[in-house]
């Protein structure tokens, strides 16, 4: 999966706009986007949705309330037997978070009379001060975790930023150490590192040059807050012709030489690390093409 797209689970129009959006996966979102007051509202919507939607469709996901609210527990309850694809956990202090919803949800499940493990996870992990100590405890936290992303705008809050960016809308040194984190952290666990929002839905050459800065550094997807971001994450991570081309050559020169440790192709020294970058970039290729 490349894009994962938030929608407000509490509005049955963006529900209906999201699936249609081109979007690897929804966030049908119980938390920051919902009221209060509308959070049984956008259970109900989120538990209709998932039982109704095209299976062909885009993968669905539910972000729940935090584990520090009196909340989560309902929204759980309340779209387990809908058998969402996986649970967005926000704010996760260690992977404590996750084998602690990881045990809820195997209850729900045998509730509903679920296959235990039906439903995946994954977290963001980076939204309070204390979290950023710990993005080294997800890996074994449970088998359900398959990624995590990193978020730049609750953290902020809980510093007490007056911003997140500098004046050329860089993000400034707390939130780029979150999101390395993030990466590291995703990738010692064995699972999907996904970067995080561009809130300015407007700007599309901004989504672009962020996207294409963290597929460099290794993010396989990006999260979404508008249907019009969905193409330009979609195209940054769907692996280029000359990517896959020069993928190719590597493997290719590889096999030619032998049991070999380096090669050279173009004039450049190549090892064992190269080989596995272009064997990897292949296979997230067939993913992208598989679910196209």
């Amino acid at each position: 999966m490349r894009s994962f797209l938030f929608v407000p689970a509490d509005s049955e129009k963006k529900l209906a706009k999201g699936a249609s959006s081109g979007a690897d996966a929804l966030i049908l979102d119980l938390e920051d986007s919902v009221a209060l007051s509308n959070k049984e509202a956008a259970r109900k919507n989120a538990a209709d949705f998932l039982k109704s939607a095209d299976p062909h469709g885009p993968k669905l996901c539910v972000r729940m309330n935090a584990l520090d609210t009196p909340l989560w527990k309902d929204d759980l309850k309340s779209v387990v037997a809908a058998a969402p694809h996986a649970i967005l956990v926000p704010k996760t202090i260690s992977g404590a978070c996750i084998a602690k919803v990881a045990g809820h949800l195997t209850e729900l499940e045998a509730e509903a009379g679920l296959r235990s493990d039906t439903i995946k996870l994954f977290c963001v992990a980076t939204e309070t001060a204390a979290s950023m100590f710990n993005l080294n405890t997800y890996a074994g936290s449970s088998p359900r975790l398959f990624a995590m992303t990193w978020g730049a705008e609750d953290l902020a809050a809980a510093l007490g930023a007056r911003d997140n960016k500098d004046e050329s809308g860089n993000y400034t040194g707390p939130y780029q150490m979150a999101r390395t984190l993030t990466l590291l952290g995703a990738v010692a666990a064995g699972v999907i590192p996904l970067d995080s929002i561009y809130k300015d839905f407007r700007d599309e050459a901004g989504l672009e040059l962020e996207a294409r800065a963290a597929a460099r550094d290794g993010f396989t997807a990006k999260m979404a807050i508008h249907p019009a971001q969905v193409p330009v994450i979609n195209r940054v991570f769907t692996p280029s012709d000359e990517d896959l081309a020069h993928a190719r050559a590597v493997i290719e020169i590889f096999e030619k030489a032998g049991d070999v440790g380096v090669v050279a192709l173009d004039g450049v020294m190549l090892d064992i690390p190269h080989l596995k970058q272009a064997r990897a970039l292949l296979a997230r290729a067939e993913a992208a093409k598989a679910i196209q």
